[in-house]
């Protein structure tokens, strides 16, 4: 296995499916990092991300020595992403109806991975458990799919941030989960310190500037 490119990419989302939409950096321009390049890429993420556990990812492994079947896997991950990210940026846009073909698209990925899901007995106080995924080949895909599901349909979008590109962010999408609702970037520690430097940078050359004049 090569050397996956998303070593160092945070997982600050708040859930996996954000997390997933935040494997493209930065987003909303033309010019961005993709870490997700590689069927390689997308089982370190998965593994990092908690989508698989060591078993799972055997097993994901395995059945991805078919190189088909691997980079079917990426499509349908790279769709499900990018689903996802437009319906939340439609509705945080307020085009409700503008999130409808991605939607529909999500629903697709969603039937066929319930198609390969079952349910089974639980050891615990519950009768039965959900399974998401059954085949191998699929099972990233498939758990994406459901999780993308499991955001839409209880996201509350007033907690929905973008971390901003125009003060110098990446544009990825969050959860605020802070008391008063404040918090402003994906992670303090990254852009929003890289953010405050480029404002004292512009703020000295602007006093040099004043003085040179």
């Amino acid at each position: 296995m090569n050397e996956p490119r998303n070593s160092d990419l945070r997982l600050v989302g708040g859930h996996p499916a954000l997390d997933l939409v935040n494997t493209v950096a930065p987003r909303g321009t033309g010019t961005h990092r993709e870490y997700l390049a590689t069927p390689d890429d997308l089982l370190a993420w998965a593994r990092r991300a908690s989508v698989l556990d060591e078993v799972d990812a055997a097993a994901v492994a395995r059945a991805w020595t078919d190189p088909d079947a691997a980079a079917q896997a990426l499509d349908a991950t790279i769709d499900i992403r990018e689903a996802t990210y437009t319906a939340l940026r439609t509705r945080l846009d307020g085009d409700a109806a503008g999130a409808a073909p991605a939607l529909a698209r999500l629903t697709r990925r969603w039937a066929a991975a319930t198609a390969r899901s079952d349910l089974m007995p639980d050891p615990g106080d519950i009768a039965a458990r959900l399974v998401v995924g059954t085949a191998p080949a699929t099972l990233v895909a498939d758990r994406l799919a459901d999780a993308a599901v499991d955001l839409l349909r209880t996201v509350d979008l007033r907690r929905l941030r973008v971390c901003p590109l125009a003060e110098g962010g990446c544009g990825w999408l969050f959860l605020d989960r802070s008391r008063n609702g404040s918090r402003r970037w994906c992670a303090m520690a990254d852009c929003g310190t890289h953010a405050k430097a480029r404002r004292l940078t512009a703020k000295r050359r602007a006093r040099r500037a004043t003085v040179g004049g």
